[in-house]
C-alpha cells in the first residue's frame, strides 16, 4: 500500500494595476531559498490531513503564513496541480489588496546547519510581494505557474 499523497491549498490574492494583473506570492524562507529567487517563490498555502476541508485549510493556512485574515470575496477555483515533489497543490483566488508590509510571517524551526544539534527558527515565508503574472512565472515554483495560467482565463 502507498502512503497517501500530501496535500496542500491556498489562497492566491491577485488585483488589476497600472502594471496589469498581479498576484500576492510569497518568497520562502529558511537557509535553503536565502539566495534564490527562481523557484522560491510560491503561493501562500500549507498542508492539511484528510477529513479537513481544503477550503477552511487554504484560509487557516493564508492566517498562519501571513498572520493576517484571509481577504473575502468571491473565490475562484483554480484546481489543483501535482508538484514534483508529488505534493498536491489546490488552489483559489480571491481578488484582493493587500499591503505586503503589513505581514507577521508564521515560523518554523529545524537544525541548521544540519548536523550541528542548532535549532534555529525561520519564517515560512521571508517576504511577500505583488508581481505581475510574467515576473511570477520567471519565479514561481513551475508547477504553480499552472494556477497563473488558469486565473488569466478567468479574469480576461
Amino acid at each position: 500500500m502507498t502512503p497517501a499523497a500530501r496535500r496542500s491549498a491556498g489562497l492566491l490574492l491577485f488585483r488589476r494595476s497600472d502594471r496589469g494583473l498581479e498576484v500576492l506570492l510569497g518568497h520562502m524562507g529558511g537557509p535553503f531559498f536565502a539566495r534564490r529567487d527562481a523557484g522560491a517563490w510560491t503561493v501562500p498555502k500549507g498542508e492539511y490531513e484528510p477529513g479537513e476541508p481544503a477550503w477552511d485549510a487554504a484560509r487557516r493556512e493564508f492566517r498562519e503564513e501571513l498572520g493576517l485574515p484571509p481577504p473575502e470575496g468571491e473565490a475562484l477555483p483554480l484546481g489543483e496541480v501535482t508538484q514534483t515533489n508529488g505534493k498536491i497543490v489546490t488552489v483559489w483566488a480571491v481578488e484582493a489588496d493587500l499591503d505586503p508590509a503589513a505581514m507577521v510571517p508564521g515560523t518554523f524551526t529545524m537544525e541548521w546547519p544540519r548536523g550541528s544539534g542548532r535549532v534555529q527558527e525561520f519564517p515560512e515565508l521571508d517576504r511577500v510581494e505583488w508581481l505581475t503574472t510574467d515576473r511570477a512565472r520567471a519565479v514561481l515554483i513551475k508547477a504553480q505557474t499552472e494556477f497563473l495560467d488558469r486565473l488569466e482565463t478567468h479574469t480576461r
